[in-house]
């Protein structure tokens, strides 16, 4: 028993010990913030600005609280848009990627071609399919897979053929086989530009789900904020923004957290978003 409680208290002084250092390297960044909300605040009173031009924290946080049930349902909705059309877009991205950058034939056919649509605007082609397929879930899903598909395309081949030859070269010397190879060099080294593309796309599945919602949707909460506009509640609006601020953050952390566990030995990963440097 005495085992069991000096086991469960060096666990609870652990965690303790990493939240405490978390703090300690982020606390610029969140005094900043709440400097700022505080400043949003007080500029508000002062300056007696409209309610629908720029609401006080404080009414946001009341519709936000008031409105809780529904702003929960549609985060539901989109988020579900969101992490399918994104789960589908590294499935079939990371694959394709990997044959690209492997192939003669698909880097000179079909790596212009993707490049090209690149530079086409994903949200052109929303009126399309909403005519294609109506106002449910497909045509939501698909702009979400647009949107993220082609950076983790992109920066997927570019990182599986980033190798050098003179690694090539020696990796061959030492009597590797080609998979052996892929394993151990092509893909680590493909990995910190792969990821990326994995964070970029992770950042846009957010807003191709709420474009999607403004131009042909009957849920969600992009959806959502079209109405609160058009009913001028910019304090509700406001509430609805920092819940898809919340669930893009999230789905980046997820990614970065999966980064961090896949290539710890990366320079990336040595140095923390604080600027504070791992040994």
């Amino acid at each position: 028993m005495t085992s069991l409680s000096s086991t469960t208290s060096s666990k609870a002084g652990g965690i303790f010990a990493s939240l405490r250092g978390w703090f300690s390297e982020a606390r610029n960044t969140i005094l900043f913030v709440i400097g700022f909300l505080l400043f949003w605040e007080l500029a508000v009173i002062v300056f007696r600005i409209p309610r629908y031009i720029l609401p006080s924290l404080s009414s946001i946080i009341r519709q936000f609280v008031r409105n809780f049930d529904l702003i929960w349902e549609y985060t539901l909705i989109t988020g579900y848009e969101t992490l399918v059309g994104f789960v589908i877009a590294v499935a079939i991205g990371v694959p394709l990627a990997m044959l690209t950058a492997f192939s003669r034939i698909l880097r000179q056919t079909f790596y212009p071609f993707a490049v090209a649509l690149e530079m086409v605007p994903k949200i052109a082609f929303a009126p399309l399919f909403v005519t294609w397929f109506g106002f449910g879930f497909i045509p939501k899903m698909i702009i979400v897979f647009l949107v993220c598909f082609f950076p983790i395309l992109l920066n997927g081949i570019l990182g599986f053929t980033s190798l050098s030859q003179e690694m090539v070269y020696f990796s061959r010397s030492t009597g590797a086989s080609q998979l052996r190879m892929f394993w151990k060099i092509r893909l680590p080294a493909a990995l910190p530009e792969l990821f990326v593309g994995l964070k970029g796309a992770a950042v846009n599945a957010t807003v191709g789900a709420t474009i999607s919602e403004w131009i042909g949707g009957d849920a969600g909460l992009g959806y959502y904020i079209q109405i609160a506009t058009g009913q001028l509640r910019m304090d509700l609006a406001f509430a609805i923004i920092f819940m898809l601020t919340a669930l893009g953050l999230l789905l980046f952390y997820i990614v970065q957290l999966v980064e961090k566990r896949m290539i710890p030995w990366h320079v990336s990963q040595r140095v923390s978003v604080f600027g504070k440097r791992e040994i």
